[in-house]
């Protein structure tokens, strides 16, 4: 299999390179005996959707399940980015921009209809593993965040209504005296508030099933299929790979964290793509657990900007995952995994000894405002994406590729109209990676003092 060669990227080819995902602790999991055909030769479709991931998925179901005609295109097999590795937390979330800047910036209807979505995006997932009879490992009903300092609980305590009350679910402040006696025992944590809203799961298993049920129902997914280029012939974009081309009367991108500045050149500079590294430990044993006194199926994260996600899985190793590294490079991989060990060990003491046996690392993205995108790529030209869920692909991922399909099928949609502005482009243009630092280091400073 060649590797992609995309011009526009803006990591290391290392990232998009199928040995990124060496490591990986899903793979192992979800063997994957489907064939996906590489795209050869020449040939039309309706609708032609590129990425295989949790969006260009579910937008080729709900493509397909209309009775459209549509291919996918990836450069790899189904679920290999983000979408096959990430921590599998299907929850709220989508934006970096707080609840409070959606509302200053676009009002409250929007802030209103953004938070449904968020709740409506869980539920899609949710009915989705019901309906296509998908096995992807469920648990921790309920979702929770750990204050890193007092000062966080105390704001806590103070919007936990109002955060029950946007969700229209129970949320339950837990006082840092009480975590250890129900298995949240974790170093330096002043107290938590559960959410009873969302659910883990094995995030491989999840984007499998949504490609075998796009092929059972009749739509062509093409691994090892990279789009090099996209050109016009009258009304059909031509999608042009390593060998073949593509007509289709209407594109759908959804590339997210893994996409470039020239497919097409509408994206140049509107994303940018974040590492996010997750280590995941063999399974412990009751006397580790009762150890560390971290017993909890709950999937977890803590209140920093530059936060932790964790979670003890069914098989109880327990998965740990973080942010910050800026380079992708052999020697920036093993720093990164050792970074993420130190704060792993730093979290749960106990468990200093216990191997973690896989690493790996993906890219999340985000955009200039913070908030997501799910729209029209210009004016009349039947191109649409979808992208930005800044860490929170598995429900709002799967959402968007949903409400873009419907988009592109002409038909109503349940999206706030922020998400269809056109997003601003990132200071810095192609050499905008180089921001990253400057910020992480704002963001590190910020969650010193708060």
């Amino acid at each position: 299999m060649s590797e992609p060669s995309i011009a526009g990227r803006i990591y290391e080819p290392a990232a998009y390179a199928a040995k990124s995902l060496e490591g990986c602790f899903w793979v192992q999991t979800a063997p994957d005996p489907a064939q996906y055909p590489r795209f050869e030769g020449e040939s039309s479709v309706e609708f032609a959707v590129i990425g295989a991931g949790f969006t260009g998925l579910s937008a080729a179901l709900r493509l397909s399940e209309a009775g459209a005609e549509v291919a996918v295109l990836d450069a790899h097999p189904p679920g290999w980015g983000a979408s096959g590795r990430n921590g599998g937390f299907c929850c709220i979330g989508g934006a970096k921009a707080s609840s409070a800047q959606i509302r200053t910036r676009y009002g409250a209807a929007e802030a209103a209809k953004f938070h449904a979505a968020e709740r409506a995006a869980i539920e899609q997932v949710s009915d989705r593993i019901a309906t296509l009879g998908l096995s992807v490992d469920r648990h921790s009903e309920g979702e929770l965040q750990l204050a890193h300092s007092p000062k966080v609980f105390a704001q806590m305590r103070a919007e936990a209504a109002q955060i029950s009350a946007t969700y229209g679910v129970q949320a339950d402040l837990i006082g840092p005296g009480d975590l250890a006696s129900l298995g949240l025992n974790a170093q330096g944590m002043h107290g938590g508030l559960r959410l009873d809203l969302g659910f883990a799961l094995n995030p491989r298993k999840y984007a499998l099933g949504l490609a075998r049920a796009v092929q059972d129902r009749g739509g062509r997914i093409h691994a090892d299929s990279a789009v090099h280029s996209i050109t016009r012939e009258g009304e059909f974009h031509v999608l042009h790979t390593a060998h073949g081309r593509l007509r289709a009367r209407h594109l759908l991108m959804a590339t997210n964290g893994y996409s470039s500045d020239t497919l097409p050149r509408w994206m140049r500079s509107r994303y940018l793509p974040l590492q996010s590294s997750v280590i995941v430990t063999r399974p412990l044993s009751e006397n580790e657990i009762a150890a560390q006194g971290w017993s909890s199926d709950l999937m977890a994260y803590d209140s920093r900007n530059l936060l932790h996600y964790f979670r003890l899985m069914p098989d109880r190793r327990m998965l740990f995952g973080m942010r910050g590294a800026v380079r992708w490079s052999d020697a920036s991989q093993r720093a990164h995994r050792t970074a993420t060990r130190a704060h792993f060990d730093a979290m749960f003491p106990a468990w200093q000894g216990v191997e973690t046996s896989h690493f790996w690392s993906g890219l999340v993205c985000l955009a200039r405002d913070l908030v997501p995108f799910v729209g029209a790529l210009g004016q009349g030209e039947r191109v649409y994406g979808a992208f930005a869920y800044h860490g929170n692909g598995v429900a709002m991922g799967s959402w968007s590729g949903d409400q873009m399909a419907r988009l592109a099928l002409g038909q109503p949609t349940d999206l706030p109209n922020f998400f269809q502005r056109s997003p601003q482009r990132f200071e810095l243009g192609p050499l905008r990676r180089l921001s990253l630092p400057l910020a992480l280091l704002h963001y590190r400073i910020q969650d010193a003092l708060s």
